[in-house]
């Protein structure tokens, strides 16, 4: 019970940063408001979060979690190309279900240099964790074999140029298409493994 409640908490205070954050811009917006926004106090708040810009990149924490999930849970035999295409897809998917408010999350990432180096810091250790992965997948040594830092590296990249295209576009743009069109231009990479 107190697990469930301490997740309303912090949804709900992720979802007032949101909105407050989307409606007046990073900068503009303090923790008090949004912790008034949630209804509870500022100490409340940093129960919670370190920081604003934690709760924003709370946003995609799950993402890298389901990325490896997303990984671990395909076919070994697979190519290593459609593996980790389905990986980036299952987090667009994601992105695509929320679309409004993911899509506004994801604007405020890109647009505010403070956030963005934050996902960019996550983005690392998801390549940790999805290096680690193939590593496992493939029967490489991660400490000595460069392919899997590379290949997540790669696919990582892929993610994040989907993502400034479709946020780009204002979600005009199909994000499983992009996600299609970056991974055909890299799967001849990534299934040179030897």
């Amino acid at each position: 019970m107190a697990q469930r409640k301490r997740q309303l908490v912090s949804n709900e205070l992720s979802e007032a940063a949101l909105q407050l954050l989307a409606l007046k811009g990073f900068d503009a917006v303090t923790i008090d408001e949004i912790a008034a926004t949630a209804g509870v106090s500022k100490r409340t708040f940093f129960r919670y979060f370190a920081s604003k810009e934690d709760v924003v990149v709370q946003f995609l924490a799950d993402m890298g979690t389901g990325m490896h999930a997303a990984l671990a849970s395909r076919p070994t035999e697979e190519q290593p190309s459609a593996a980790l295409q389905h990986t980036v897809w299952a987090s667009m998917a994601a992105c695509a279900d929320h679309s409004d408010r993911a899509l506004r999350v994801v604007q405020l990432i890109l647009r505010t240099p403070a956030l963005r180096a934050r996902f960019l810091e996550r983005q690392d250790q998801w390549r940790d964790d999805l290096a680690a992965e193939l590593a496992q997948r493939l029967r490489l040594d991660p400490d000595t074999d460069l392919y899997p830092q590379l290949a997540a590296g790669m696919a990582l990249t892929a993610f994040d140029a989907v993502l400034q295209r479709w946020s780009g576009s204002d979600g005009a743009e199909d994000p499983a298409e992009l996600t299609d069109r970056a991974f055909a231009t890299i799967a001849p990479a990534l299934d040179s493994v030897a």
